[in-house]
């Protein structure tokens, strides 16, 4: 143990979970102050950085696909108790809710994280490479889970507007919570190895590669944690509880200062489903921040399965709670996409699907992506 770490860990990693959960007690229920709000955002930022470093540390004692995983779902389960808080509190006001904030994950995920990682990672290494079997597969059970759950609803008639029924709802969730645990099921146990990154493109690994003329040249990468040894259980523990209450933190905050993001929304005459959008993209800082460094660290695999993981998370795992909580939830479900939603998901599946064809991206790919995100952004403000 030196001055700077404790248990293997730095001391800050250590501090900031706790001290990010005593802000958020402080200002919980409070009308934000300037003094407050600067407080309250620094917080948040710190409660992202830490959560990110504790979940590298999980990673990387269980190992992937299990690391990001556990981030994705931590960040998925707190971010369905918070759709499902305001949700409860909000009224008739709060009925697109969960359908503003699911839609967002997706778009932020599948365009914003997805395409940043693209950028930053080609920038320092060129040409990346991924296993194409696990993103299509992904892609594919991402694709049928919106559909399902979000754009269907826009066209049955057996609810008035863009709402399931009961039994349709009910059907939504089942089928959501299916596909999503088959998936992980695939992830974890039966083709664990699809979803590993990949570390190098010798002849020895193309044999178990997706691509016939993948070249046979090494890829650069930084190796250091991929050699360190791996941290003890006791210190992967104390980890994964300083992760949850970081998360914890994370959305917390979010909600405190969503007040004032619903001010600033409506005093600029902006729809509120912008609300959504910055909750989703607050909540998903430490998968943002996750896998931006995967991906400089020349492991886009881990890129990838955080973003297109996090957006089935999302669906997946949202839905069905939301099915459970309209039992005693006042108001309408308002679940249904509308055509510029709709116009924007069709686009990111072509994209998609064309991005994660070959198993090799390029900064061209990232942009597009990014642009696509941009156009997402710009629509929520400007429909």
């Amino acid at each position: 143990m030196t001055d700077t770490v404790v248990h293997g860990m730095p001391r800050w990693s250590l501090a900031v979970p706790p001290l990010a959960l005593v802000v958020l007690l402080l200002s919980w229920g409070r009308d934000l102050g300037a003094v407050l709000l600067i407080l309250v955002c620094a917080g948040l930022g710190a409660a992202v950085i830490a959560a990110v470093h504790h979940a590298e540390v999980v990673a990387h004692r269980v190992g992937e696909p299990f690391g990001t995983l556990i981030l994705a779902l931590a960040v998925t389960i707190i971010e369905v108790a918070l759709i499902v808080t305001l949700m409860a509190s909000g009224g008739d006001k709060a009925s697109s809710l969960a359908r503003d904030t699911v839609f967002a994950a997706v778009m932020i995920t599948c365009n914003g994280i997805l395409g940043l990682s693209l950028v930053v990672g080609s920038l320092r290494h060129g040409t990346q490479e991924f296993r194409v079997r696990a993103s299509n597969s992904a892609l594919a059970v991402m694709t049928a889970l919106v559909t399902l759950s979000l754009v269907l609803p826009t066209f049955t008639t057996s609810a008035p507007g863009p709402q399931f029924s009961t039994a349709q709802l009910a059907f939504a969730g089942v089928t959501s919570l299916v596909m999503y645990g088959v998936f992980v099921f695939v992830q974890t146990i039966r083709h664990r190895d699809y979803f590993l990154p990949v570390l190098s493109s010798t002849p020895e690994v193309r044999r178990h590669r997706d691509l016939e003329d993948a070249p046979a040249t090494v890829v650069e990468e930084d190796d250091d944690e991929e050699h360190a040894s791996a941290p003890s259980t006791k210190v992967a523990l104390i980890s994964l509880g300083l992760l949850f209450v970081c998360l914890i933190s994370v959305v917390g905050l979010a909600k405190t200062v969503s007040p004032k993001l619903e001010s600033a929304v409506e005093s600029a005459g902006a729809p509120l489903a912008v609300v959504g959008v910055v909750i989703a993209l607050l909540v998903l800082l430490p998968e943002t921040v996750a896998a931006v460094r995967a991906a400089l660290r020349n492991r886009l695999q881990t890129s990838v399965n955080l973003a297109l993981g996090s957006a089935l998370a999302s669906i997946g795992l949202t839905i069905p709670a939301i099915a459970i909580a309209s039992i005693w939830l006042s108001g309408p479900l308002v679940l249904g996409l509308g055509g510029k939603e709709m116009v924007l998901f069709a686009l990111t599946v072509v994209t998609s699907m064309l991005t994660l064809a070959t198993g090799r991206a390029t900064l061209l790919q990232g942009a597009v992506h990014l642009m696509v995100f941009s156009a997402f952004l710009f629509l929520a403000v400007s429909p």
